[in-house]
């Protein structure tokens, strides 16, 4: 494995996050604060506030990324940082300690692409996985379903059309009573629920096969909520959240399938937030073990936002001479592809 080391930077979203990688996959730190419990109390994240919180933590967790790594700063030999997509305030706060800390040490700095670092996840469990393979994106902000041709080359095949999974787990969890963040929870419920009690519609998109739309589904379930309340009918929370479920694993699982059979690649992969979905998980798992496919997932840890992904991702690119300026500036949309 290559001793190229590197500091990586995340704030992309509500997680400050920084951590120590070694070659692209072996993890020497990997230190997460999470400011989850803060934006509960609003029902969703707050911008200004994820900011704000990304400003007095991020010295700390960069400074304890290095400690727990045993290694200093002048020891790296990049630094590595999010810099789109994401929210912009978030985003600014991490590209401005990195620019900072590389502009002293003179260490090189490496803009990240999120989502890229999602799909890197899976090289550090996966010692032995390389590309090709097809991947899904699944998380609050992003609904993904790539080929990824090799290191840093990508080829969209879908995306979703309105809300991604992650945030119709939210909408709905909120609409059902029980509250943010969404994904996990109904998760939970979903183990008390029938799963077949209630049949919800799964979307498809007509002049794209891999494309996702999970809005339709979100009305669905308020609309039948709404229903319920008029007819006076007592709603299942258990049974709305396992129907609920299953109609996006259904659609996540069929339109990855098909990606599979169609590019003829026999490795898959699945990555953000939603990947930590245990209802997903254990239907593509089943899914490509009868396809005879290779089915690779990170642990829910690499799962959600983190800095050793976004370390990973980093190396790959640090290794084709990728090296950003001082100009680097955050990019609240960036798509999977562009580059700074």
């Amino acid at each position: 494995m290559s001793s190229v080391d590197i500091l990586a930077i995340e704030t992309s979203c509500d997680e400050t996050a920084a951590a120590v990688v070694r070659g692209g996959r072996e993890v020497l730190s990997n230190i997460i604060s999470s400011q989850i419990d803060l934006h509960t109390l609003y029902g969703g994240v707050v911008p200004e506030i994820a900011s704000r919180k990304h400003i007095e933590k991020i010295n700390q967790v960069a400074g304890q990324a290095l400690h727990e790594a045993g290694r200093n700063l002048s020891d790296m030999d990049a630094i590595a940082v999010t810099y789109g997509p994401g929210l912009v305030g978030a985003l600014l706060v991490g590209v401005s300690a990195a620019k900072a800390m590389s502009f002293a040490s003179g260490i090189p700095l490496v803009g990240v692409h999120h989502i890229e670092g999602h799909i890197s996840a899976n090289y550090i469990e996966n010692k032995e996985l390389e590309p090709p393979f097809v991947c899904l994106v699944v998380s609050g902000g992003h609904s993904h379903l790539v080929v990824v041709r090799d290191y840093g080359e990508y080829e969209i095949l879908g995306r979703t059309r309105d809300d991604a999974a992650g945030e119709a787990f939210d909408k709905v969890a909120r609409a059902i009573g029980l509250g943010y963040p969404g994904g996990p929870k109904i998760d939970k419920v979903s183990r008390q629920g029938n799963p077949d009690a209630i049949q919800f519609p799964r979307a498809k998109v007509a002049d794209a096969v891999y494309d996702f739309s999970f809005s339709g589904l979100k009305s669905a379930v308020l609309n039948y909520l709404n229903s319920c309340e008029m007819k006076g009918i007592p709603v299942c929370q258990a049974d709305v959240a396992a129907s609920f479920q299953k109609a996006v694993v259904d659609v996540l699982v069929e339109h990855s399938l098909m990606a599979v059979e169609e590019s003829g690649i026999d490795k898959f992969a699945i990555a953000g937030g939603v990947a930590s979905n245990q209802a997903l998980r254990e239907a593509l798992a089943e899914a490509c073990r009868q396809k005879g496919v290779a089915f690779y997932r990170p642990s829910p840890i690499l799962c959600t936002d983190n800095a050793a992904m976004i370390g990973a991702a980093a190396y790959y690119e640090y290794q084709k001479g990728v090296r950003h300026g001082y100009d680097l500036n955050a990019v609240p949309n960036l798509k999977l592809g562009d580059r700074a």
